[in-house]
């Protein structure tokens, strides 16, 4: 019991920042602007 007790106590201190936080009520409004977002890729192959 000793022994899985410190292991315990760090599990439960994980993620701790404090007490929860509720969501707001309002949404908050995405700002106005240009988004880029996806993805690319680029290879060069060769077959001998």
């Amino acid at each position: 019991m000793i022994r899985i007790l410190p292991f315990v106590l760090l599990l439960a201190a994980c993620g701790v920042d404090g007490a929860p936080v509720p969501p707001s009520d309002v949404e908050e409004r995405p700002a106005t602007g240009f988004t880029l977002s996806g993805s690319a890729e680029v290879g060069i192959g060769r077959r001998f």
